[in-house]
């Protein structure tokens, strides 16, 4: 998904201030990537789906990027691809129902 000009500078805007008032001074994030997981997440799922999902991702991402494990934009990357491969299934069906083995988990 492609982010009106608007639209983008509104998410900078409101990215750059909870970055300054959480005090994490070099996040730099991928909007649109983000608005893609929640746009998948809601329609798959619910239209709650989407905010618990980049939640998630961003929880992930924090985990593996604090352990020296992945770059932050690696590791965000990497746990949207996953959750994006998820909403393919919806809410049944996919890599959990058949467990995880082979998945980098």
């Amino acid at each position: 998904m492609t982010l009106s000009r608007d639209e983008d500078s509104s998410l900078r805007h409101w990215s750059a201030r909870l970055i300054q008032a959480l005090q994490i001074l070099d996040l730099e994030v991928d909007h649109e990537r983000i608005v893609d997981v929640a746009n998948a997440s809601a329609e798959a799922v619910s239209p709650n789906a989407g905010a618990i999902s980049a939640f998630i991702v961003g929880y992930a991402a924090g985990t593996a990027s604090t352990k020296g494990r992945k770059g932050s934009r690696e590791a965000v990357h990497a746990a949207a691809e996953k959750v994006i491969g998820l909403c393919r299934h919806g809410e049944s069906g996919g890599p959990d129902e058949e467990g995880w083995t082979k998945t980098a988990q």
